[in-house]
């Protein structure tokens, strides 16, 4: 099954896709173009970042939901483990993804107040980084720092292992597929809603007839719709499956609502928890 997710090899992405495909992954460093090949047909399956439990919501891939028609098959739930990597201790820069900076801001602020913080595409990226120039460190998983992980010749030191700011660190990430796979059967559905109207109490009403069926939301996220100022998508995850009576019910009522809009199902799914 051709894999597309977040490269170079050695990324959290990449560990998360090898629960879906072992040796058929291919790289790219853009979520974005990663559920645009999925939509065009180019790859079986995407494999992309969603929300983190220190950072919150990875806002490109909302957006790229809401642009490219794909749907959600499977959510992966990745524990992370940053470790700082570089080939000796004098630091200058501290390179990684922006997401593995901001999780690391603390440790990074108590241990090295003057380096420069680089942000990458990817934590591999920065990782790379740390092989190129001595002064770099990169954040990464531990075993990132073995040399058979880039062929280079390079291997580099683990000088601190769980720098995360919280130990429960943990990335969740979703299998996108095109959108004919898209499934109504799963323990969680994804939804985005574009009312196309704006007026006091819309989002209460539009959350009511889930809670009216005892639906819990387990997460409810505004976008800019980019169409103008004040006008916005709203993305919710619900703990049910599209295939339940009562589902089918709320969004028929939601559907009412937003009938200057549009909602669109990316579909059911169940969850899968991989250690990394």
């Amino acid at each position: 099954m051709q894999t597309l997710t977040l490269g170079p090899a050695g990324t959290y992405s990449h560990r998360a896709a090898r629960s879906v495909a072992d040796d058929d992954i291919d790289f790219t460093e853009s979520v974005t173009a990663i559920v645009e090949a999925v939509s065009a047909g180019e790859y079986d399956r995407g494999v992309v970042p969603v929300e983190n439990s220190i950072e919150g919501s990875v806002t490109e891939s909302l957006d790229a939901f809401t642009e490219y028609e794909v749907s959600v098959v499977k959510e992966i739930i990745t524990p992370i483990r940053h470790a700082l990597l570089a080939q000796g201790d004098t630091i200058d820069v501290v390179a990684s993804h922006a997401q593995a900076l901001a999780q690391c801001r603390s440790y990074l602020e108590g241990n090295y107040p003057d380096a420069t913080l680089e942000a990458v595409a990817s934590t591999a990226r920065g990782v790379e980084r740390a092989r190129e120039d001595s002064t770099v460190a990169g954040i990464g998983h531990p075993d990132n720092a073995s040399e058979s992980q880039s062929g280079s010749g390079i291997e580099l030191t683990v000088l601190a292992e769980d720098i995360q700011d919280q130990s429960s660190n943990a990335t969740r990430f979703v299998v996108v597929a095109p959108l004919s796979e898209r499934s109504e059967a799963g323990s969680k559905s994804s939804l985005i809603v574009y009312p196309n109207v704006d007026y006091p109490g819309l989002l209460l009403e539009m959350l009511e007839p889930f809670a009216d069926r005892n639906i819990n939301l387990t997460r409810v996220e505004s976008r800019p719709s980019g169409e103008r100022l004040g006008d916005y998508v709203f993305h919710i995850d619900v703990e049910a499956g599209l295939y339940e009576g009562r589902t089918t019910k709320a969004l028929e009522d939601v559907e009412a609502i937003a009938e200057k809009g549009w909602v669109r199902r990316l579909g059911s799914y169940d969850s899968e928890t991989v250690l990394s």
